[in-house]
């Protein structure tokens, strides 16, 4: 390799090994993806939650990893409160029915969810609508909850949605108001506060709804006294029975099927990963070459066996010997009839003539005609050029038709 080959190459590892540098020391970026899985830190995963539960609750709190549908039928006799917390929950509607047939008979369904399918919403008699912020504007949402030994710290503000759903219509004989949120819409308008936690009977048992699934995130619970907010929704779970947590409904991924994403995940692990691949790349490139000079092509040898046989006749006809020449064609020949025909060639009789014919496509008195001359052949002591050839002729022809030519 040549000088000018050396510098190039020193400049390019000094270049990757530089972007590699600022790669390694630039700030994680948050992920914001609202996961609500119960061992997910990020910002919108319900470590904390899970943890308080645990905290305040102890053995009475459950982990369902299996769908509600699967949980409820194998456990039919259960008792307690089933807890969704994920950003929409849907129910199919075989799964929402043994829900509500657990809950009537006296057991709590707790659900926070962005949006609830539309059965459920009939068959509790309430709609869900929409506060947005003015165009271009973040807005803060306000939440309060209606109870007044839980109200003493309200508002508690959330600001990384536009937007926040309410409940526009209720039942107003059986529902009871737990939570309510504002939104602002300008420099000094806040909208009318309007409901997103309610509670309603539901035969012997409760049904609480909430349209702010966040106030159970790490991000939410960790933000000011947003704590206090949490802790007010969830002191509306009755601690003296199980919890059931649900973690089939959730948007992010519980468990990681792939290895990779143990390396991939922490920041030393991936980027020595990445140094692995770039040095492997390196090693094809420069030390992967043969070292060695190329093996010269070696050709087979050829088959000699004709040109050696065709010397041999050519040493007989210059020397006039006919005869060998014909004795030896004529020992080939019937040594190819019994090859190939599987006849005895030793007893020539009408009947080795009539059989050779039949499996030769070939009359008996050719047979006859072509052995006739072979006879004669043999019993001379000198034989003529034309006498040789019109034997090799005779034979050939015998070949030829009896291999389906005419």
């Amino acid at each position: 390799m040549g000088r000018k080959g050396t510098v190039y190459i020193t400049i390019a590892v000094f270049t990757i090994a530089l972007l590699m540098l600022m790669q390694y020391n630039k700030p994680k970026k948050i992920n914001w993806f609202p996961s609500y899985v119960e061992h997910h830190k990020i910002p919108y995963g319900t470590y904390i939650l899970n943890r308080v539960l645990v905290n305040f609750f102890g053995d009475k709190i459950t982990q369902v990893r299996t769908s509600p549908f699967e949980f409820l039928t194998d456990h039919s006799d259960i008792e307690g409160t089933y807890f969704f917390v994920n950003d929409h929950i849907q129910f199919g509607e075989t799964e929402l029915h043994t829900l509500l047939d657990w809950t009537a008979r006296g057991n709590n369904l707790f659900i926070a969810a962005g949006g609830f399918e539309e059965q459920l919403l009939d068959t509790l008699h309430v709609e869900i609508g929409t506060l947005y912020a003015d165009f271009g504007e973040q807005g803060d949402q306000f939440h309060r909850l209606v109870h007044p030994m839980l109200s003493r710290n309200s508002p508690y503000t959330f600001n990384k949605d536009g937007y926040a759903a309410y409940f526009e219509a209720l039942d107003t004989l059986n529902t009871i108001i737990l939570g309510a949120v504002e939104i602002s819409s300008g420099v000094d308008s806040i909208q009318t506060a309007q409901f997103d936690v309610i509670k309603q009977k539901f035969g012997e048992g409760e049904i609480i709804l909430s349209l702010f699934p966040k106030a159970f995130t790490n991000y939410f619970m960790l933000k000011e006294n947003n704590k206090d907010y949490t802790a007010g929704l969830l002191s509306y779970l009755d601690g003296s029975q199980t919890i059931y947590m649900d973690n089939h409904y959730k948007a992010g991924k519980a468990v990681f099927t792939s290895p990779m994403h143990i390396f991939l995940s922490t920041k030393e692990l991936k980027w020595a990963y990445y140094i692995i691949l770039i040095g492997a790349l390196f090693y094809v490139v420069f030390e992967g070459k043969r070292k060695q000079r190329a093996i010269p092509l070696i050709r087979p040898l050829k088959n000699q066996t004709l040109a050696f046989t065709r010397t041999i006749a050519d040493m007989y006809f210059e020397k006039g010997e006919q005869k060998q020449i014909a004795e030896h064609k004529m020992a080939y020949f019937l040594e190819y009839l019994r090859s190939r025909f599987y006849l005895d060639t030793q007893n020539r009789d009408k009947g080795f003539y009539a059989n050779l014919a039949s499996r030769s496509h070939h009359s008996p008195e050719e047979i006859k005609e072509l052995f006739n001359f072979m006879e004669k052949l043999k019993v001379r002591t000198e034989i003529s050029d034309m006498e040789l050839k019109k034997l090799n002729t005779l034979i050939e022809k015998f070949k030829a038709k009896a291999n389906g030519g005419k």
